[in-house]
């Protein structure tokens, strides 16, 4: 479990860390009702807050050169919360994407939603493709909001698919592979998270991008999600920048294709 630095502590030894900037960081944003609770106010005082942070962390991820940041919104598990706050979840998705797409397209950011959409109301799927539209050619930044996502539907979904090209006879099955599993998830198209976050202080994947996270490295931190500021954002691509990936390989192997590499 990661334990948060202070400001003092990251601006003292910034000028000795370089970061090593992961092209896709994935993030459970978890914290909001705890956050709220802790100051007396109503659960949804904390998403509303949620909302600034996701703010703060899209416009830094442009700035450091992120290329896809995957938020997990809303999953296919939340529905169980009591029906009040699910409806004000809603309201609060449907004037977000009201109030930032604007903000999204003037920093180049596009905006894709991942998940479940059949269960949403026809005005909030229509804004959704609204906002991906308006978005479709900004290259700088993906931002992937899963909402009514799960990893698990995500693979069934990806089965079904497949399953589908060969009773079609389009597809062998003999031909299924890593990669078009890969390529029939909803995240078709784009590299696997090297980041995983997750804010609030627990400690499990919660049924967010199961196949895609297969290697990234895990990130858990204390911070509930609305204090998750640029000092801490920062602070989990330091820890991300410390560690080696050896994605099956030995450290002599590693190291020997970076001086290789270096070489070059």
């Amino acid at each position: 479990m990661q334990k948060p630095m202070d400001e003092a502590g990251w601006q003292a030894g910034e000028k000795e860390r370089k970061l090593r900037i992961p092209r896709h960081v994935a993030i459970i944003m978890d914290g909001n009702g705890r956050w709220a609770q802790a100051r007396r106010l109503p659960r949804f005082a904390g998403h509303k807050a949620g909302v600034e942070t996701v703010r703060s962390v899209v416009e830094h991820s442009v700035k450091l050169g992120v290329e896809v940041l995957t938020l997990f919104a809303f999953s296919s598990e939340n529905w169980r919360r009591p029906r009040k706050e699910v409806d004000l979840l809603m309201d609060l998705f449907l004037l977000a994407l009201e109030r930032e797409v604007r903000r999204l397209r003037r920093n180049d950011v596009r905006l894709r939603v991942i998940g479940d959409r059949s269960a949403f109301s026809q005005k909030l799927q229509a804004r959704i493709a609204e906002a991906e539209q308006t978005t479709a050619d900004c290259r700088t930044l993906t931002l992937q909001i899963a909402a009514n996502y799960g990893g698990r539907w995500d693979i069934v979904h990806a089965a079904r698919a497949l399953a589908q090209r060969v009773n079609e006879g389009t597809l062998d099955a003999n031909d299924i592979d890593e990669t078009l599993v890969g390529e029939a998830l909803t995240t078709s198209g784009l590299p696997d998270p090297d980041l995983f976050i997750r804010t609030g202080g627990e400690q499990r994947l919660s049924n967010f991008l199961l196949w895609q996270s297969a290697y990234a490295e895990l990130y858990l931190t204390s911070v509930l999600w609305p204090d998750f500021n640029v000092t801490a954002y920062e602070q989990a691509l330091q820890s991300f920048s410390l560690r080696q990936r050896r994605f099956g390989r030995t450290t002599e192997q590693v190291l020997a294709d970076s001086i290789s590499s270096g070489s070059d």
